[in-house]
């Protein structure tokens, strides 16, 4: 291929894409209809305010997934521990009724003895129950709330824009 000398028109525009390759291209002076800028400048501000709103949104959806999370994190602490403690409770009865049952000298002491533990490990897996019921509720109870707040703020919202739009309509 021979190298042909390039006109000038084409030299120019090569050495302007070498001088500045990112440079914007220059349009020729238009003159933009008074009512299209203001249409677009319309447009990019309720764009603006469209992200704003979206973005505050997010934020807030994850502040209220955050503190959901947290509560339950502590509740299901709250009720591992309390389930370590019977466990504990109940292991320390039941060794302490073999103990026992080991040191008796008749078949009637026993018996006495087996029944008492009975109705002593039944009364204690009835109060055991009562209170897991009760850390599960609150924990059902305090886990949801964020939840809650969360939707009856944006049900608020909505009507709100709701009600919005339709002044402006």
């Amino acid at each position: 291929m021979t190298d042909k000398p390039a006109k000038p028109a084409a030299r120019k525009a090569a050495e302007t894409l070498t001088a500045e390759p990112f440079a914007m291209p220059t349009m020729p002076n238009v003159e933009v209809p008074a009512a299209v800028r203001e249409m677009a400048e319309k447009s990019v501000a309720q764009a603006k305010d469209a992200y704003e709103k979206m973005k505050s949104a997010a934020e807030e959806a994850t502040d209220v997934l955050e503190d959901t999370y947290e509560t339950t994190r502590k509740g299901v602490v709250t009720l591992n521990m309390k389930a370590i403690d019977t466990v504990k409770a109940n292991s320390d009865a039941t060794f302490a009724f073999a103990r026992d049952l080991l040191a008796v000298k008749s078949l009637s002491e026993a018996i006495e003895l087996q029944t008492a533990f009975t109705r002593k490990a039944f009364e204690a897996m009835t109060a055991q129950a009562k209170e897991f019921q009760e850390l599960a509720t609150k924990l059902a109870t305090e886990s949801s709330a964020p939840m809650k707040d969360a939707f009856q703020k944006a049900g608020k919202d909505f009507q709100k824009a709701s009600k919005d739009l339709q002044k402006v309509a």
